[in-house]
């Protein structure tokens, strides 16, 4: 849970507080439309970290905080398998993307490991 508050916490700020310095440095040029998805976007990985983390204390698994489960595997599974799609077309920052892939398949794995156990009992 604190590995993927700080993975999605430290992205929802930088896509935040920087949108147009990421579009520009992908060979785009900043326009409002694009900026504002950015900044959605960043805004919707705060909202992730500040689940994560209030939650990372708690049980998660089987009956329990299901809910958190599910989001962040659907998170990371449905954005795995974009940045998998995506991966052949691209041309540029290929590092990039492929980095990004490797995290969001390994936190697809954990969320979903998590999703389909239960957790031990701690007495």
């Amino acid at each position: 849970m604190i590995a993927s508050t700080v993975f999605l916490g430290m992205s929802g700020i930088v896509l935040t507080f920087l949108p147009g310095e990421i579009i520009s440095s992908i060979s785009t040029t900043p326009n409002p439309i694009s900026t504002l998805s950015f900044q959605l976007l960043g805004a919707l990985y705060l909202g992730f970290a500040i689940l994560n983390w209030m939650a990372k204390g708690a049980s998660i698994g089987g009956i329990y905080n299901k809910p958190i489960a599910v989001g962040n595997f659907m998170n990371f599974g449905v954005g795995a398998l974009a940045l998998i799609k995506i991966i052949l077309e691209i041309q540029m920052h290929v590092e990039i993307v492929i980095s990004l892939t490797v995290v969001y398949i390994t936190f697809a794995i954990l969320f979903g490991y998590v999703f389909r156990t239960n957790p031990s009992k701690v007495e």
